[in-house]
């Protein structure tokens, strides 16, 4: 199960820089397809917005491809 939970954590930190991508591109592709001040904050609001998760997923899926969530090193 420890070996799922690494595997998984690298899925999680190349979900979390892929979808920041993603995000962005699709924010500028939108963004210079309509530049109306509406747009630009909206898709602004959504990219922050959107930073501090994809940050976290990143940070998660380091901890599990570190080991911080085996079960032999937890301690009750």
């Amino acid at each position: 199960m420890n070996a799922v939970k690494r595997i998984l954590g690298v899925l999680w930190i190349i979900l979390g820089i892929a979808t920041l991508i993603y995000l962005i591109k699709m924010g500028i592709s939108e963004i210079a397809r309509n530049p109306l001040p509406g747009t630009k904050v909206q898709w602004g609001t959504f990219i922050v917005i959107f930073i501090p998760i994809a940050i976290g997923l990143v940070l998660f899926g380091y901890y599990a491809l570190k080991g911080e969530y085996d079960t032999e090193n937890r301690v009750d």
